[in-house]
């Protein structure tokens, strides 16, 4: 299960990285995977703190958190 979450988020990754700022309902409709695996990848990707989630209504809107200039991993 955690392969499919993987891939999952990658996807997700690529396409916020291809079209900035995307809803939720946005990206369900787009990968056409089982909701699911999108939340639990987008909860990933929260967790490790590369998306900056903001409730708008009944949905979120999700963004790449861009890397600082001269920001290196640890």
């Amino acid at each position: 299960m955690i392969t499919k979450i993987g891939i999952v988020t990658g996807e997700i990754w690529q396409l916020l990285e291809n079209n900035g700022s995307m809803h939720i309902k946005d990206i369900n409709s787009r990968l056409k995977r089982p909701e699911f695996l999108i939340l639990m990848g987008l909860g990933w990707l929260a967790r490790e703190g590369h998306i900056v989630l903001e409730e708008e209504g009944s949905d979120f809107n999700v963004t790449l958190r861009k890397k600082e200039v001269g920001q290196t991993k640890s």
